[in-house]
């Protein structure tokens, strides 16, 4: 089963600095229909101002997923991490008993484009963590590669969860059959281009939640970076 989930059906807030598009219900957006998708808990699509940002904030028992598209997110936590992400890069921090961060656009023009993802821990209350890599080197040598997992396998990024999130970047023409195992759940997020999953057509910003699937097929229409959470 397939159910697409268009980009202009997002919750959507707009702060003047932050332009902010929710896959799931998050702050002052509810929609009970689309709380959570297995244990993928928040995709918010960021659009930060230059010289704006989140300051100063806590979070406990959530594993944060950064991926900065355009731009770039300077950040720094109470574990004495102070880094820039750029596109290519791939941040996690797994807020356990709990962490404070920041999160800024210190470029003087120019905003940052960004996906920030939630997702529900396997065990709670363990000590926070951080980890920050880039993929840019498996980007050009591969079209689907695998930069988050629960067991930190093929050089991903490890979080507490059962969780793997696959980046694409697809030349049209491209195509896979993608296996499902053990009846898990899919969840596809376009951040540019199209594609078709199974036949259903995805654009910029659209996603498509599948369960009950052994096979997906996945062609690019055209040239397209997209995600993909087996969870």
């Amino acid at each position: 089963m397939i159910k697409i989930r268009k980009s202009n059906e997002r919750g959507y807030a707009d702060h003047g600095w932050l332009k902010s598009f929710h896959s799931f219900s998050f702050a002052n957006y509810y929609d009970p229909n689309h709380i959570h998708f297995g244990n993928l808990r928040v995709i918010n699509e960021d659009y930060i101002a230059a010289g704006a940002g989140f300051g100063k904030h806590p979070h406990n028992n959530m594993e944060i997923i950064t991926y900065v598209i355009s731009g770039a997110l300077s950040h720094q936590d109470s574990m004495g991490n102070s880094s820039t992400i750029l596109p290519g890069e791939v941040q996690i921090m797994s807020a356990g008993t709990g962490v404070f961060h920041s999160e800024f656009n210190h470029e003087t023009h120019g905003e940052t484009h960004l996906l920030q993802i939630w997702i529900l821990p396997k065990l709670r209350e363990i000590a926070p963590r951080y980890d920050q890599k880039s993929f840019t080197q498996d980007f050009e040598k591969n079209d689907l590669v695998l930069v988050v997992s629960g067991s930190g396998r093929d050089g991903s990024i490890e979080i507490n969860q059962d969780a793997e999130i696959f980046v694409a970047k697809f030349n049209e023409g491209k195509n896979i059959d993608f296996v499902v195992t053990n009846n898990r759940k899919i969840w596809i997020q376009m951040v540019a281009g199209k594609i078709s999953v199974n036949g259903e057509i995805l654009e910029k910003g659209d996603a498509a939640a599948i369960t009950n699937e052994e096979m997906i097929k996945i062609v690019a229409q055209e040239n397209s970076e997209f995600l993909l959470f087996d969870l």
